[in-house]
């Protein structure tokens, strides 16, 4: 089977689903970036009574989460699946929710979430970030362009955050030689900067995979891959990665 055809059987199966309206394709093959391997990155938008039991019963391989099972919050859910060979991520998104964050980006308004494998957490207004950057395969969507006031609003909070990080990693961490401890708040750091750079540029951001890349600030990993659990040196690490971060414009 051809990708092509692939994606439009899943893309209809899924748009069949009780109280879905739209469905897109995200990732790296939404946009042109992906490997022959790469996963399939799929969204169900729903109002109302969505039932994951119901994407269960289509029968596909895999663990299908309930609504919420993912942590909460905007990120709400979905499924791991196996199709035709094919690995395939589905992701729950509740239009009602999609639409009052996209209302609130608009004024310069969201907030924090943590979420697993995500070292920064995520802002809510990633759901806004998907409907921006996925392609929309059945329904329709709003396509928003990225809000002046989240523009403002956005990156002395994500600076703000990193600047905390790192404080609490030089007096709870770097004078007691924790290496590892400092190396994840120099990562986490890291990331926050990632978003504020991103943010002040007015560019979506839906994942950590590329974030250092594309804030300019892969000169982190000289800085963690020096490290050395001796408090000075640690501390230094520190004052290293304060100059990179104040420097990204």
């Amino acid at each position: 089977m051809t990708d092509a055809t692939f994606l439009d059987l899943v893309a209809d199966r899924l748009a069949a689903l009780p109280a879905v309206r739209a469905v897109t394709l995200g990732g790296s093959r939404a946009q042109g970036t992906h490997d022959p391997d790469s996963d399939w990155d799929l969204a169900v938008y729903y109002r109302g009574g969505f039932d994951p039991a119901d994407l269960r019963a289509v029968g596909w391989d895999g663990e299908v989460s309930e609504l919420g099972g993912w942590g909460g919050g905007v990120f709400n859910g979905g499924a791991w699946l196996t199709i035709d060979g094919r690995r395939v991520d589905v992701h729950y998104r509740d239009l009602d929710v999609v639409e009052h964050e996209l209302a609130e980006a608009r004024q310069g308004r969201f907030h924090w979430e943590p979420l697993m494998f995500h070292l920064a957490g995520i802002p809510s207004y990633l759901v806004v970030a998907e409907l921006a950057v996925n392609q929309v395969l059945r329904g329709t969507l709003p396509r928003p362009e990225y809000p002046r006031a989240l523009r403002e609003a956005a990156p002395p909070v994500w600076r703000g955050r990193a600047a905390v990080t790192l404080r609490y990693a030089e007096d709870a961490y770097a004078r007691r030689g924790q290496a590892t401890e400092v190396a994840g708040a120099l990562a986490t750091a890291a990331m926050n900067t990632a978003h504020a750079v991103l943010a002040a540029r007015g560019e979506w951001v839906t994942n950590e995979k590329r974030l250092l890349e594309r804030a300019g600030l892969r000169g982190i990993d000289t800085i963690t891959t020096g490290l050395r659990p001796e408090p000075g040196a640690l501390v230094a690490a520190i004052r290293q990665a304060e100059g990179l971060f104040g420097a990204a414009i």
